[in-house]
């Protein structure tokens, strides 16, 4: 359990609702100095920022940007972003001007098993029900625009298909922002002629679509809309690919996407700003925050404390390959979160038996966590380690965690954000300070535009995974030549695999090496510009667990919702 949670019986959810919270914008002018007719507010407590006053902003010089990523994920738990709640709320103890950006939730998991992605305890961003449920709606107008773009390329073909697309390379899915795995795999258009033709298809999740991935990565509405008209949909019958633009479908997707493309800002239970805006998952997608959130928010503080999502072998590698090659971002600081019990699980001890003190499963455990040290090295950043304590954690154990960061060479601190707030973190943030301006992070992309495709997911696999090599079935060999030879090499990849493991296999804890990551499909994501590269058995369309958390989602006839964590 989180530290001293006993001490504090109320759920996230109840600590949530019974905050008292600052109208956004109040909060807003008097923390950013954003006027009141530069937001559009959607009730009392969230708002968005106006694409006008992101646009003034451009010319301000830019804040420090503090990346927190963390070990491989166990069902123990690791408190990713609870640590960014809380290090942003540290930072303003200590005197800082600071917010932070953070992804929207995924119905998906907060119905399914992972809950919501809100924060936790006493380092929440809130309201934390809205942000978990439907929020602003960004994610109905993403799902909208991607699903409108597959309405319209089966409309083209019913209606004489002047394109010529060959229905059988029709690679565009549907989507849906939940977790459903009896729609992986359909046929749609059954029912008789007047319901088009036939043909196999299927839904992804909306945080593994291609639209959520350009909705995060552009930087005004003109990118929004040319990157639309870019998606490649589908491919004739001699292989020329076709564009949502030759569909005239951009314009009309960028119309459900305008609204949606400004910031939504938020506070922290502690009342620091907060952006919280875009959503793609990190094990299939990218797994970031948007560029347009993160780029504003460091024009409007001097510390921006940002996360991308699971380990730093895929958010992380991903935030430095594909977002930051893309926008000129960089990191000042990485911050590494850990628990000794997540480490005690990586060393193989079972989840019941994590309570006991086991100083031989965390030696082989932390492992795991000298591998994310040494990758974010690669990449030429400096790393500082959280410790998210935990109740049952012994002083013997949490010695034994910072004194192999100190064989590192990094600082590594405890830190009780959970039960005390900002306040509990400040150590961590203190560091954290003092490695940013040290300005020792230089960073270093893994490889180069030029490098083939092939090569790139090869490197990847080596560098962060510890793997042997990459095995490719012939016809996901074929695909990636083919996309080379579309003039499509110079993407970075994107590698959808467990996040569980370095491996695909999500069941080997620690820190495997030589083993093979097999890649048994590849898309091209030309709008988003990327190449997605789908390893072992990872899914893009989630399904829900034997007890789903949906069951325990209820409201109270006050009002009061409760059950979401």
């Amino acid at each position: 359990m989180p530290p001293s949670q006993h001490l504090a019986p109320k759920s996230d959810i109840e600590i949530s609702q019974d905050a008292p919270k600052r109208p956004i914008v109040a909060l807003a002018r008097e923390k950013l100095g954003i006027a009141a007719d530069e937001l559009e507010p959607y009730g009392r407590y969230k708002a968005k920022v106006s694409l006008d006053l992101v646009e003034a902003l451009k010319d301000r010089p830019s804040g420090k940007l503090i990346l927190v990523s963390a070990i491989t994920p166990t069902p123990a738990g690791e408190g990713k972003t609870t640590t960014t709640v809380g290090l942003t709320d540290a930072l303003v103890h200590i005197g800082k001007k600071a917010m932070l950006c953070l992804r929207e939730p995924s119905l998906g998991p907060s119905f399914g098993q992972k809950g919501g992605a809100a924060g936790g305890g006493y380092a929440q961003v809130v309201p934390m029900e809205d942000i978990n449920l439907h929020f602003t709606g960004d994610f109905h107008a993403i799902g909208a625009a991607h699903n409108l773009l597959a309405a319209m390329i089966d409309n083209h073909i019913y209606w004489g298909n002047g394109l010529g697309i060959d229905s059988r390379r029709v690679t565009w899915r549907r989507v849906l922002d939940m977790n459903d795995r009896a729609l992986r795999d359909i046929v749609c258009s059954l029912g008789g002629a007047v319901n088009g033709f036939p043909r196999e298809a299927g839904f992804d999740i909306t945080v593994a679509s291609e639209v959520m991935a350009i909705f995060c990565l552009a930087e005004n509405l003109a990118e929004l809309k040319t990157r639309l008209g870019d998606i490649v949909v589908a491919q004739t019958r001699d292989k020329t690919p076709i564009r949502a633009r030759d569909l005239k479908a951009h314009g009309a997707m960028t119309a459900l996407l305008k609204e949606a493309l400004a910031p939504n800002l938020v506070q922290t239970l502690e009342g620091t700003p907060a952006f919280v805006h875009g959503g793609p998952f990190a094990n299939i997608a990218h797994g970031c925050n948007s560029v347009i959130a993160t780029k504003t928010a460091l024009k409007l503080a001097d510390w921006v404390v940002t996360e991308a999502g699971f380990g730093a072998d895929l958010g992380a590698e991903k935030f430095l390959d594909i977002k930051c090659r893309k926008t000129g971002l960089a990191p000042d600081c990485v911050v590494l979160v850990a628990t000794v019990r997540a480490l005690k699980m990586h060393g193989g001890v079972k989840k019941e038996d994590l309570r006991h003190e086991n100083l031989d499963a965390l030696e082989e455990g932390l492992s795991n966590l000298r591998r994310h040290v040494e990758n974010v090295k690669k990449f030429g950043l400096v790393p500082v380690v959280s410790i998210n304590r935990f109740s049952a954690d012994t002083a013997a154990e949490i010695a034994l965690v910072r004194d192999a960061c100190a064989a590192l060479g990094v600082e590594a601190y405890v830190a009780d954000h959970w039960a005390e707030g900002g306040k509990g973190a400040v150590d961590v943030a203190r560091a954290v300070v003092r490695a940013a301006e040290s300005g020792r992070s230089k960073l270093k992309l893994l490889y180069p535009d030029d490098m083939p495709l092939v090569e790139k997911i090869r490197t990847v696999a080596r560098e962060i995974y510890h793997a042997n090599d990459i095995a490719l079935d012939a016809p996901v060999a074929e695909q990636l030549a083919g996309f080379q030879a579309m003039g499509y090499g110079s993407l970075p990849v994107c590698i959808a695999k467990t996040q569980y493991s370095f491996s695909t296999n999500h069941e080997i804890k620690g820190a495997p090496a030589g083993h093979i990551v097999h890649v048994r499909e590849v898309r091209l994501a030309a709008g988003a510009g990327f190449v997605v590269a789908i390893c072992g058995d990872i899914m893009t369309m989630p399904g829900l667990p034997r007890i789903p958390a949906a069951e325990a989602i209820d409201v109270l006839p006050d009002g009061r919702m409760i059950g979401l964590f």
